[in-house]
């Protein structure tokens, strides 16, 4: 059998695994009466959004591809656009769906089974999302590289671009519709009215929980299959433009085989993350953040072992071996980071700082986002330095794309783990919304305060995977362009180089500030008829009426469909106006710009952001006064200015730099 069509033959038994686990997930009992009824409500609300989010990607992808075809004159780069769009699309849409099913049986299976057989629903329902997106991935590239083979190595670019374009709008718009949500129902729903979260009486409980599933499921699953592609594109990329010399001694002078690597990688990675969802569900009795820890570094040790006996079998050098164990720990290592950051003393120390009012808890939360920084930045920097360390001179920006893929080959399990979270959030409003008693919402509670753990593992992992893959790709883009303009260099002392560099660090602070408003914005409507409601909804507040929650989720869903267009465009029209414009050069310089200042940036949100959410939890849990105190009244003033932080402006980051780079990189053989 041709080794080439391994991969799509991988992709497709994971899609197998995922439907497995689907019927797994439905074989469990859904409920019946109120608790069927909330979930159909947010699978509902989540299917309405979707629709229409992706009927507006329909159209914006369709005026991308006539541009395609139009400037490059062929099938083949449109085709891979067109498929990369597809694949993120269906990825994204699976997991949100079976979300959706596995939310509410979690809450049935903690309120009749237990802990135990809850954590095994709510992760079920996250798997499916990480084996879909893994699959996606290998099925379309993989499927890609066995039509077009090394010779049209540079049209699968365009499946990167497609995968980004669907990533960005996801992210953002999925964003923008859970925070407005989120941040509205907390602020009126707590602090104004005094009622719990997820509180049946509050209009924008339904809104926040079908977010959960638009936002953190289907924009995070795209996120990641985002950089997940992005970085085997780049690596291979890169490996067609390596010198003679530097073949010779990674790969034996076999350049086939160091292409070929990454997707290779990415099956064996594929298998190890089957694997490591099975050991999940091997110690699911103990604690659920034991089993999590023991599926991940599980996975992980398992593909750093098959991923050496891999490249053995394909000729190439332990070197490069070495470089993907660089990525796969420094994804651990940046993954116990954030866990600390989000989970730890320093979380504790955020609660505190409420002792003295919501001043003092931004201050505390913002200093943790900005320290929590440095470890993984340093570790980026160190598998940056490691590579070109181990790697021939000139070879060492291919041991950055092989560390990437390293570090996100076992994205079939990282994804099911940052998944989960989202499940058991919903499967605890619905416990709550449908009164199902103390001890229901005492499991679901503990699965959720690990949900953020692991979510914020997530986001940890994402930015770091981002940063390497959009490095990697870059540096795709300087081969590429080297290849039509002789004598083509990066020169940190080019003055057009330097103009992109400053115009680079600009985007990040745009688009954040674009993202952050349009929460506010959001939030600002929501807060405006969640108020009505309470006022002229006779027995609303009483319990002998119901909320119009329909209303609200009108609200969040225009606000993003809305409000997702504008980052979206200036992403992807940046690099080619000053690619044009003022040069590859300058273009080169703007990407690097925009490389620290998103991976930057993106760390202190997404840290700062989990450690506020993870503090109001410390308090809700009875600490420093319990609910209803005012520390706890300064804790969710925190968490709502962390929301946004953490779910739509900080996970931005991530995918503007791949698109910019993707897009930089699609366009780069016009730029000669």
């Amino acid at each position: 059998m041709d080794v080439l069509l391994l991969p799509p033959i991988l992709g497709g038994i994971g899609l197998l695994a995922a439907l497995i686990l689907y019927r797994v997930v439905k074989s469990y009992p859904a409920g019946e009466g109120l608790v069927a009824e909330i979930a159909e409500a947010i699978h509902g609300g989540a299917m309405v959004f979707m629709r229409r989010e992706y009927t507006i990607l329909a159209m914006f992808a369709g005026l991308i591809t006539v541009f395609l075809f139009i400037g490059f004159e062929t099938w083949h780069t449109p085709a891979a656009f067109v498929s990369g769009a597809l694949c993120s699309a269906v990825a994204g849409y699976i997991g949100m769906y079976a979300a959706t099913q596995a939310n509410v049986r979690t809450t049935v299976a903690a309120n009749t089974d237990g802990a135990a057989s809850a954590l095994s629903v709510a992760f079920y329902g996250g798997s499916i999302m990480g084996l879909t997106v893994a699959a996606m991935g290998l099925l379309g590239l993989g499927g890609l590289y066995y039509v077009y083979g090394a010779e049209h190595a540079e049209a699968i670019h365009g499946f990167g671009m497609g995968a980004s374009t669907v990533a960005l709008f996801s992210r953002v718009g999925g964003g923008i519709f859970t925070k407005s949500a989120d941040v509205g129902a907390d602020l009126v729903g707590k602090i104004e009215a005094g009622i719990p979260e997820d509180d049946p009486r509050n209009p924008g409980v339904i809104a926040d929980n079908v977010g959960d599933n638009v936002g953190d499921v289907a924009g995070m699953g795209s996120d990641i299959f985002e950089s997940y592609c992005g970085s085997m594109i780049a690596t291979i990329a890169i490996g067609a433009t390596l010198s003679a010399a530097a073949v010779a001694s990674m790969g034996g002078g076999n350049r086939e085989a160091l292409m070929f690597a990454p997707l290779a990688l990415a099956s064996t990675g594929l298998i190890c993350s089957i694997l490591g969802i099975l050991l999940v569900r091997m110690f699911s009795s103990k604690a659920p953040e034991d089993a999590l820890r023991m599926g991940t570094i599980g996975a992980t040790i398992l593909f750093i072992g098959a991923a050496w006996a891999l490249l053995s079998s394909l000729g190439i050098s332990s070197a490069v071996w070495l470089c993907v164990v660089a990525g796969a720990v420094g994804g651990i290592i940046i993954g116990l980071v954030t866990e600390h950051y989000t989970g730890g003393r320093p979380v504790e120390l955020i609660a505190e700082g409420g002792e003295t009012g919501p001043a003092t808890v931004m201050i505390a939360g913002l200093a943790t986002g900005m320290e929590s920084v440095v470890v993984p930045v340093l570790t980026i920097a160190g598998i940056i330095y490691t590579t070109s360390v181990l790697l021939p001179e000139g070879a060492g920006v291919f041991g950055v794309g092989i560390a990437a893929v390293g570090m996100l080959s076992t994205v079939g399990i990282t994804m099911a783990i940052d998944a989960y979270g989202p499940v058991a959030d919903n499967a605890g409003g619905i416990a709550e919304m449908a009164g199902l008693g103390e001890e229901t919402r005492k499991i679901t509670d503990g699965l959720d305060e690990v949900g953020n753990t692991t979510a914020a593992i997530g986001k940890g992992f994402a930015i770091g995977a981002a940063g390497l893959a959009a490095l990697a790709i870059i540096a795709a883009y300087i081969e590429t362009v080297s290849q039509h303009v002789e004598g083509f260099a990066l020169n940190i002392s080019d003055p057009l180089v330097l103009t992109g560099m400053f115009i680079g660090g600009i985007f990040p602070f745009l688009v954040s500030a674009m993202t952050m408003r349009a929460v506010g914005d959001a939030a600002f409507d929501m807060i405006k008829e969640i108020r009505r409601q309470f006022k002229e909804i006779p027995g609303l507040m009483e319990g002998t009426a119901k909320p119009d929650s329909a209303r609200c989720v009108d609200i969040a869903t225009q606000a993003a469909l809305r409000k997702m267009v504008a980052p979206g465009v200036l992403a992807i029209a940046s690099p080619v106006v000053v690619g044009f414009v003022i040069g590859p050069a300058a273009l080169g310089g703007m990407l690097g710009g925009a490389l620290v200042s998103c991976v930057l940036l993106a760390l202190t949100m997404a840290n700062a952001g989990g450690a506020w959410d993870n503090a109001k939890k410390y308090v809700e849990k009875g600490n420093l006064g319990g609910k209803g105190s005012a520390v706890h009244t300064a804790v969710v003033v925190g968490d709502t200015v962390g929301d946004p932080f953490k779910d739509t402006s900080g996970p931005a980051m991530n995918i503007l730099i791949n698109v910019m780079a993707i897009v930089s990189l699609v366009i780069a053989p016009l730029l000669g």
